[in-house]
């Protein structure tokens, strides 16, 4: 499981320039604390319009995010349980026909929002999730030959949980490349437990909070963010990270195109929340483990001598020389 709550990612040293982002991370952190990091990678995702997948036990906060950050932004919220019975027409929607107009009518399913939960996406039909992960890449969804585009913001948080494997439907890989990052929250730490308690003794925090900010502005900072200047030795040390991992001898699938693009984007977003229009190599590294580690698979001979994802991209990292930037002035 990745680590990512070591370092805050967003700067709070300074007046930051992106007032209404960090409107949006101090608000959720009144719900979900402890996990600034996590929330933060949320919001790099919600800027670059790529979507999370969230593998992690039960009970540590995963709904409670989404809602806090759907809130935040005045955006509709919406949870589709995922169950082995689950058909695709209970994700994209359904046409039906109206005996008093004669005609058809598409009553929209729940991923017609702007925040998704996927809750427990490896318990449905590989059916199921492929509608899910269409709509995703595709923006629409098509019923009865009709297309309809999904409102904007649009993020899926999609869950699994890594520890039940009886009754469940393991994405494939050509699926996992579908969300930017795959992320986990990890327990509490004790402190951070005992303050949990203390906050939802008479109500729980999620009922307090208030939007802050509204799509609007968000969509302008996605604007924004795909200005965020990316050097041309930056280009290509993202692309030599993803090369490497496709050579490496323990290495059955290294990332694809779509994980150099993803986590081109990233970077870019992380950028922006720390205050900065251009990209520098750290914050390449940074997202390297969240953006790449779900788009690899080891030889089994290589998974069975102990190897881990992890530790390959972190060797990887240290075998490519790190591009000497100069920082942009305003």
């Amino acid at each position: 499981m990745h680590n990512t709550q070591e370092k805050s990612l967003v700067n709070r040293d300074f007046d930051h320039p992106n007032q209404p982002l960090m409107d949006v991370v101090n608000n959720v952190e009144k719900v979900i604390i402890g996990k600034s990091n996590a929330v933060q990678l949320c919001l790099v995702a919600l800027l670059c319009g790529g979507h999370v997948l969230l593998e992690d036990v039960p009970g540590v906060g995963k709904t409670m995010m989404v809602r806090a950050l759907s809130k935040s932004l005045g955006c509709e919220f919406k949870r589709i349980q995922f169950t082995p019975d689950l058909l695709p027409s209970d994700v994209t929607g359904i046409s039906i026909y109206n005996q008093k107009t004669n005609e058809f009518e598409f009553r929209p399913g729940p991923i017609m929002t702007n925040v998704c939960l996927a809750d427990e996406i490896n318990r449905t039909s590989p059916k199921t999730q492929s509608a899910l992960l269409e709509a995703m890449e595709e923006s629409s969804v098509t019923v009865d030959g009709v297309t309809y585009k999904l409102p904007e913001p649009f993020l899926v948080m999609a869950t699994q949980n890594p520890i039940e494997y009886e009754g469940t439907f393991p994405l494939p890989e050509a699926q996992l490349d579908r969300f930017l990052l795959k992320l986990n929250l990890g327990y509490p730490t004790a402190e951070d437990e005992v303050d949990i308690l203390g906050r939802q003794q008479l109500m729980h925090p999620i009922e307090e909070i208030s939007q802050v900010t509204d799509a609007q502005t968000l969509q302008a900072m996605q604007k924004q963010v795909r200005e965020v200047h990316v050097e041309q030795s930056i280009r290509e040390y993202i692309v030599r990270i993803a090369t490497e991992t496709r050579k490496h001898q323990a290495v059955y699938l290294g990332a694809s195109p779509r994980g150099s693009l993803a986590l081109f984007k990233a970077a870019q977003a992380l950028a922006f929340t720390l205050g900065r229009d251009y990209v520098v190599p750290d914050d390449v590294k940074q997202l390297v483990p969240v953006t790449l580690a779900h788009r690899i698979i080891l030889k089994s001979e290589a998974r069975l001598g102990g190897a881990s994802v992890e530790q390959i991209l972190r060797d990887i990292l240290k075998g490519i020389p790190v591009p000497v930037t100069r920082e942009r002035v305003k």
